[in-house]
């Protein structure tokens, strides 16, 4: 069976990280730019379904603060490993309970033409105070359109590898 470099790069992301550190499998997201890996870490224990969710939430901001904290070098490490590898930067984050942190990320500038009435939108989203620029109402564009398509791109993205794997199988070239 072929992999996707996708799912490639997911594997050696998890085969690279210490068993102890998160309470299931890392979710490692990649793009031709980023590799975003968040791992999942236990609540402290006495944080249960009866606490208050205003202290649950401050024991999840706690418990990903010191797992940031305390495994920084490790993370820088394998942080240089894979972008030397894979030749993309690498973000990291973690989730406890209903709380997710990015440590890092990577914001990639995109080049785009737009005509009039595509600014007209930019900038009437601006105006009205809901973006500070241009590019900051074309990020809230996109991700109003991924909030209310996710459906439709998850099964474009499993198109998509479907592809893939078929052109990789097939004669070469």
């Amino acid at each position: 069976m072929v992999t996707s470099e996708q799912e490639q790069i997911a594997a050696w992301v998890r085969g690279r990280l210490p068993a102890a550190w998160f309470t299931e499998a890392a979710s490692v997201e990649v793009d031709r730019d980023e590799i975003v890996i968040v791992g999942v870490l236990a609540l402290p224990e006495e944080i249960t379904s009866a606490t208050p969710p205003e202290e649950a939430k401050e024991a999840a901001v706690g418990r990903i603060s010191r797992f940031r904290e305390d495994t920084r070098d490790e993370r820088i490490t394998i942080a240089r490993e894979a972008e030397h590898r894979f030749d993309r930067k690498v973000a990291w984050g973690a989730a406890a309970g209903e709380t997710r942190a990015l440590f890092t990320h990577v914001a990639v500038p995109v080049m785009t033409r737009l005509r009039q009435p595509e600014r007209q939108v930019l900038d009437t989203l601006v105006e009205a105070g809901v973006a500070r620029s241009r590019a900051d109402a074309l990020g809230w564009c996109v991700r109003l359109v991924g909030a209310h398509a996710e459906d439709w791109l998850t099964e474009l993205r499993e198109a998509m590898t479907s592809v893939q794997r078929l052109r990789a199988e097939g004669p070469g070239v």
